[in-house]
């Protein structure tokens, strides 16, 4: 596998990651970057996910994950910044991660593979498509992940 097969593997696994979601959440494309063999790929999210919600978000994820065959390495239960980390059987590792303002961070990072040029992702964020380093801080409100209490029926 070269750096452009992985980087689009990478993309298939945050496509389906994000897919996981009913309702869906406005993402858009993070930062690319590679290194002399590896690349990460990044998402982020741009829904408000309520303080209320977000054991539901990381819920979602850390299911969707598992089903997939991908093994939980890591769990950060920290109020305000939690985080979910995991690894797929070939080494490519995923984060999630809540950050400043509730902003949630999607990142995978591929194993060392034999060196190639990276195109930028072809996969189409849902919401607008932002300059690299200008994604606001969550905005896009939704009846589910924005409201102000605990969820009863969490997403699949």
């Amino acid at each position: 596998m070269n750096m452009q097969e992985a980087a689009d593997r990478a993309d298939a696994m945050l496509d389906g990651t994000l897919n996981a979601f009913v309702p869906e959440l406005q993402w858009a494309h993070d930062t690319t970057t590679s290194g002399s063999c590896t690349v990460t790929r990044r998402r982020a999210v741009t829904t408000v996910i309520s303080e209320q919600r977000r054991g539901s978000f990381l819920g979602v994820i850390e299911r969707f994950w598992k089903k997939s065959g991908y093994e939980i390495t890591g769990v950060n239960q920290d109020k305000e910044m939690p985080a979910v980390f995991a690894r797929t059987p070939d080494g490519f590792e995923l984060s999630v991660e809540v950050g400043y303002k509730g902003q949630a961070f999607l990142d995978i990072n591929t194993p060392c593979v034999e060196k190639s040029p990276v195109a930028e992702s072809t996969s189409q964020p849902n919401g607008p498509a932002y300059a690299p380093g200008k994604i606001p801080t969550p905005h896009v409100r939704s009846d589910f992940w924005s409201a102000g209490s605990p969820a009863s029926d969490p997403s699949p």
